[in-house]
């Protein structure tokens, strides 16, 4: 029952439904005859040649519900969803701008209070950016700009066959009242942990202990590994008695929510224990969930029954 349960709430779960305009977007926009282009469609920040190494750069708007429900975390999380990008790929931040929309001064006050405590959490600064002072809505964007050795970069199209799918998250946390589906880790964290989350991934790249890294985002864990598939042509199964999960919460709810700090990747079976191993050191609950296979099908199973959640002959996520 939970497995055709969780089937059928993700094939129509928002967090996932909302993905599947990107391609529109890519589309129109091309990057052909870019050379120093290294890489940008499906990927959690783009890759630009810069001689020794990849300067990354990424952007992420939050969402208008979360801006008016919860203005403080929407400042807070415009900050940690860009971080957690540029980790991603294996890189480490340097700096972000941002635009802010404003209405009126109450709700800026609290976004930017929540960004000036992503700054310091994680120790990345906001160095310049665009108000609008006088709009008719009220919203938060910002791009951040990171590096990563070119031997080292992370990327979410580049798993193999073969690869044990390992998640690693932070089990150490809570739903704020008015986000149910968002996993909040980073906030009762030291700074030094949170920072050195971040940092492992890096560690993970520049010990080529990868195939591909994707940060779990708003289609949740299993979609998140969905995006990572999709973009690397590839197929898998996902034992889902074997996800990480915090005592007491439903797994549905679970498979639906914005992680503050989790990672899916794609990992020769020989080096799962040292990845894993790595995130344990942070605070982090790492598993093998499952098997990137051939073929286009993302399966769960629970041990007795398998369910094709996306076959993607046919179905998209992002369509990248």
């Amino acid at each position: 029952m939970l497995l055709d349960d969780m089937v059928d709430e993700l094939r129509s779960f928002p967090g996932i439904k909302r993905k599947n305009d990107i391609q529109r977007v890519v589309d129109s926009l091309p990057v052909d005859g870019f050379p120093r282009v290294f890489a940008s469609r499906g990927e959690d920040a783009a890759a630009l040649d810069a001689g020794d190494r990849f300067i990354l750069f990424a952007a992420d708007g939050i969402m208008e519900s979360l801006v008016r429900s919860e203005p403080y975390y929407a400042g807070y999380f415009s900050v940690l969803v860009n971080v957690n990008d540029i980790a991603a790929m294996g890189g480490r931040a340097l700096g972000m701008v941002d635009v802010l929309s404003s209405t009126g001064e109450g709700l800026s006050s609290e976004i930017l209070r929540g960004i000036r405590e992503g700054i310091r959490k994680f120790n990345v600064p906001v160095v310049g950016g665009h108000t609008h002072p006088d709009s008719n809505y009220d919203a938060i964007d910002i791009s951040i700009v990171g590096e990563v050795r070119k031997d080292a970069i992370l990327l979410s199209s580049t798993a193999r066959p073969g690869d044990d799918i390992v998640f690693a998250i932070d089990l150490e946390g809570f739903y704020p009242e008015k986000l149910p589906y968002a996993y909040v880790t980073t906030v009762d964290r030291s700074d030094e942990m949170v920072r050195d989350q971040m940092e492992a991934v890096a560690v993970i790249g520049e010990r080529h202990l990868a195939h591909a890294c994707k940060d779990m985002s708003n289609p949740g864990h299993v979609g998140t590994l969905g995006m990572m598939l999709e973009s690397s042509r590839v197929g898998g199964t996902v034992d889902i008695r074997k996800i990480p999960i915090p005592d007491g919460v439903d797994p549905i709810l679970w498979a639906k929510s914005y992680q503050g700090c989790g990672f899916c990747l794609s990992v020769d079976p020989s080096d799962s224990e040292e990845v894993i191993s790595i995130f344990e050191k942070v605070g982090c609950t790492g598993a093998v969930v499952g098997k990137v296979e051939n073929g286009h099908e993302l399966r769960l199973t629970d041990g007795n029954g398998v369910r094709v959640l996306f076959d993607f002959t046919s179905d998209k996520i992002t369509g990248l």
